[in-house]
């Protein structure tokens, strides 16, 4: 077992950590079962009142860790209880071992939480391949799930629990209103590494108190994933863990609205889909070895998908990046990525942007084109990049970060 490695904190984490309100019908409790390293805290337990309904993305890789495997048929179902996370490692190509190891897991989470196995939700990260020790969980969860609280410092621990190689724990909050009642809603993300759109995040874990039925509960996180976690990359790599968990403790007594389309429903719609954007970059500037976050729009294509498909081809280059690691303010790698992206384009047409100095027009340098601006754009601890395309009204944003030397260190020795 190897100690617990305390990463240098990414430049671009948040000055704080938020403090996030109690939210009724959910208890939380950490613990270190050792299933990786030692001296740090490896396992999350949630505790989930009774009526509480669950909605999910997951990844779309072929090869799915058990634990997805086991989430999307916990779905079908719909009721939850407890979830269970562990970081350290991913159960993933596992085979045998992994689907006993979730059966295992399930068991001594629903006998701490007094629930049915169908009940129980479980995700993992971290090593793909290596078996992982259920048994480890004999006790813990137990002890967890007597020690659980809505304290203050409760969802900082979770975050903190769940985390690999992020280098500071992502938390989000807000509040809303349906038929003027209040509700509230909370999440929690990991990321830093193997992070690409379908859907773009390791894990990550949202609970609100809002009374809703699963339909709509599931309707709302799809379409929220869609503008947060589907447009944020870090290295174009797509996790065989991705999951994003939304659960309803419905807590807050507010009369259930069916269609998630229900205007009454607009403020709640609005605040979930913030949530989602703030934990989707936070991954984002946490990416591993990040020292950049950068924003890419694309306007002028032919469809909102092109523009999207032309973003994501801009965001994952690896010249792009490191010519933002390098502060290079090198529009010619912007150019080449649109080119590549197989989606309509005219050379002559485009215009590129890095921030507010425009470095390329109709196809060539712009005129008026300074250096020195460009050069102060690209030193900005944030950048932003624009590309107008000039042939249509399909727009769209993604986030990414900078490449650095320091990716290539995380990643080389990750497995030891």
């Amino acid at each position: 077992m190897s100690s617990a490695k305390s990463p240098p904190v990414s430049p671009l984490a948040p000055a704080t950590v938020p403090d996030l309100p109690p939210l009724p019908g959910v208890r939380i409790a950490t613990s270190q079962a050792g299933i990786r390293y030692s001296g740090r805290t490896d396992v999350l337990y949630v505790d989930l009142a009774p009526g509480t309904r669950a909605a999910g993305v997951f990844t779309r890789s072929k090869c799915p860790s058990a634990p997805v495997d086991w989430c999307r048929e916990a779905l079908s179902h719909g009721a939850a209880r407890a979830v269970v996370v562990n970081s350290g490692n991913a159960n993933a190509f596992t085979g045998r071992l992994g689907r006993e190891a979730v059966a295992k897991t399930v068991q001594i989470a629903a006998q701490a939480a007094g629930c049915s196995d169908r009940e129980v939700y479980v995700a993992s990260t971290g090593v793909i391949g290596e078996p992982l020790p259920a048994e480890r969980f004999e006790g813990v969860l137990a002890d967890c799930a007597a020690r659980a609280t809505d304290g203050p410092a409760a969802w900082a621990e979770a975050a903190r629990a769940i985390m690999t190689t992020d280098t500071f724990p992502k938390l989000a909050t807000r509040t809303a209103e349906i038929d003027g009642v209040r509700v509230t809603i909370n999440g929690i993300a990991k990321g830093a590494g193997m992070i690409a759109p379908d859907m773009a995040t390791m894990l990550a874990f949202v609970f609100t108190d809002a009374a809703l039925p699963q339909a709509a509960l599931q309707a709302l996180l799809a379409a929220g994933t869609q503008t947060s976690f589907n447009c944020v990359t870090v290295d174009g790599d797509t996790s065989t863990s991705d999951t994003l968990l939304l659960f309803s403790t419905a807590k807050a007594g507010n009369a259930e609205i069916a269609d998630a389309a229900d205007p009454r429903l607009a403020g709640f719609k609005a605040a979930l889909d913030s949530l989602l954007i703030e934990l989707a970059q936070l991954v984002a500037k946490d990416g591993e070895g990040a020292r950049k976050f950068v924003t890419v729009r694309v306007t002028g294509a032919e469809s909102d998908a092109s523009a999207h498909r032309i973003a994501m081809s801009i965001a994952n280059s690896p010249l792009v990046k490191t010519a933002v690691a390098g502060e290079d303010a090198n529009w010619g790698r912007v150019v080449m990525a649109v080119g590549k992206a197989g989606e309509p384009a005219d050379r002559d047409r485009l215009a590129i942007w890095f921030g507010d100095v425009r470095v390329a027009v109709q196809g060539a340098r712009d005129p008026d084109y300074s250096e020195d601006a460009a050069s102060a754009v690209m030193r900005e601890p944030e950048i932003g990049i624009r590309v107008d395309l000039g042939l249509g009204e399909g727009q769209a944003r993604v986030w990414t970060c900078d490449l650095t030397k320091a990716y290539i260190e995380i990643n080389g020795d990750y497995r030891s």
